[in-house]
């Protein structure tokens, strides 16, 4: 952006005259907002999206009839949650530096900005309606998840193995201190998690998250591997898939855990959940071969489809850490409730299918 606009991060500091300057700054220095309708949507526990319905004061015809604003969580759980691990700031950097040397379809940024301290920002992003957010707890079908694969690849791809991402110091990586924290954590939520969701879950997936405690470091110090940007969340509740043909068949948003990470991470995370077991056992080698096609068709040459299987076994505790974890440290909500147990019920059915445990002794 040429200039900075006045940063805001409240949906009550929105002002026509603000989203004009941001319009102007995007190309559109005709589109003159008169009004403006403001509604809340999508499911994110850390930020609140707002779908902003324009009106100009004189025709604009190629400035858009609405625009989506992107603001910190009025939870102030949340919102503390977030500032702590930089994850507001996080998601403004990704879409200012990284967004356009990967490949995969996320909404369109018009402007962004964050504080120095990280508590505040704002992003705004093309709507991409008619597009239908996914559903964590419903799951998708096998042809959703291929979309998912072929994106994820697109991600991947561009900036595999690349030694440049190692200077790009607000991206989070693993590292052994960052393995013996999560330690830390996982063990001290882990109480929590229990006494909230073992009326929720069987108990066979309660202990398998215990057992998994005494050995989370160790398998989140295990870097071997190649590295590539990743989401970090890479699940149905961050996904819009289109309806009519002219649609985007799938964009991926919420951008707030991106890293530079192991890219079998964000595969296992997403499959493990977004199927239902049964879909997931049926389908999961023939997806598996979809994201490692589009991985060949863009470049990656060095990676083999036995690795991949490898790497996804490993990854398949992925999700069980974030049922674990996020569900301890985010507003609690019904909603909220219902997918972490979903995600910790389905992870562990899917460490267990794989026989994942076995990689840990």
């Amino acid at each position: 952006m040429s200039k900075k606009l006045p940063l805001i991060s409240e949906v009550d500091e929105i002002s026509p005259k603000w989203v004009s300057d941001v319009l102007a700054q995007a190309g559109h220095p005709e589109a003159v907002v008169e009004s403006f309708t403001a509604e809340s949507i999508g499911t994110g526990q850390v930020g609140e999206n707002i779908r902003l319905g324009l009106s100009y004061a004189t025709p604009a015809e190629t400035a858009p009839a609405s625009l989506v604003v992107k603001l910190p969580s009025p939870n102030p759980v949340s919102r503390a949650t977030a500032v702590a691990q930089g994850i507001y700031a996080r998601e403004v950097y990704f879409y200012a530096q990284i967004a356009e040397t990967v490949g995969i379809r996320t909404p369109r940024c018009w402007y962004n900005d964050v504080s120095t301290q990280g508590d505040r920002f704002v992003l705004v992003f093309e709507d991409m309606a008619p597009g239908v957010p996914g559903d964590q707890i419903r799951g998708c079908d096998a042809d959703q998840a291929a979309l998912a694969m072929t994106q994820a690849a697109r991600l991947h791809a561009p900036r595999w193995n690349d030694p440049t991402l190692e200077h790009i110091d607000w991206l989070s990586r693993p590292s052994r201190e960052s393995a013996a924290l999560l330690q830390t954590i996982y063990q001290s939520v882990f109480p929590g998690f229990e006494a909230r969701f073992a009326p929720r879950l069987p108990g066979e997936i309660i202990e398998l998250a215990r057992r998994f405690g005494q050995r989370v470091g160790g398998w989140a110090a295990n870097r071997v591997g190649p590295r590539a940007v990743t989401h970090g969340d890479f699940r149905l509740d961050n996904m819009l898939f289109g309806g009519p043909q002219d649609a985007v068949p799938l964009a991926v948003v919420d951008w707030q855990t991106c890293s530079h990470g192991h890219p079998a991470a964000d595969v296992a995370y997403f499959l493990g959940a977004g199927l239902l077991p049964e879909v997931r056992r049926q389908d999961e080698d023939a997806l598996l071969a979809v994201y490692h096609a589009e991985l060949q068709a863009n470049g990656v040459a060095e990676y083999e489809l036995e690795t991949l299987h490898a790497d996804y076994r490993r990854f398949s505790f992925s999700g069980l850490v974030m049922a674990v974890v996020a569900s301890q440290i985010v507003e609690v909500s019904e909603r909220g409730d219902a997918m972490f147990a979903a995600m910790a019920h389905r992870h562990g059915q899917h460490i267990t299918d794989l026989d994942a445990e076995a990689l840990l002794d």
